[in-house]
């Protein structure tokens, strides 16, 4: 059974920052590419960033330059460090995983989400 589980969220000031980690077990972590996700209530999921099996990273332009994502294949875990938060940062954030290597596949598992909250 796959598990995403998510920490490291949390409230924090506007100019502030965090680092979320999403330890991964029942999963082939190091086959395939993994991502972070946010969410605010009433709007559409967004990706954030996605770290692929050879660790290339992409991110949304929102976030480029302030957060860097990473994984550790021998821990099993992803993470996202956020730099120099934004009030419109705040979201819950997602960890989320793929099971195929094509570009078009959607993730397919996903954490159960860890909130983060930057106040101005």
């Amino acid at each position: 059974q796959v598990q995403l589980v998510e920490s490291g969220g949390g409230s924090v000031q506007a100019g502030g920052s965090l680092r979320l980690s999403c330890a991964a077990s029942g999963y082939s972590f190091s086959r395939y590419r993994m991502g972070w996700f946010r969410q605010v209530t009433g709007k559409e999921r967004e990706r954030v960033a996605i770290v692929g099996s050879d660790r290339s990273t992409s991110y949304a332009d929102s976030v480029k330059g302030r957060f860097t994502a990473s994984r550790d294949n021998a821990k099993n875990t992803l993470y996202l460090q956020m730099n120099s938060l934004k009030p419109e940062d705040t979201a819950m954030y997602y960890c989320a995983a793929w099971d195929s290597i094509y570009a078009w596949a959607v993730p397919k598992y996903w954490g159960q989400g860890t909130q983060v909250t930057v106040s101005s």
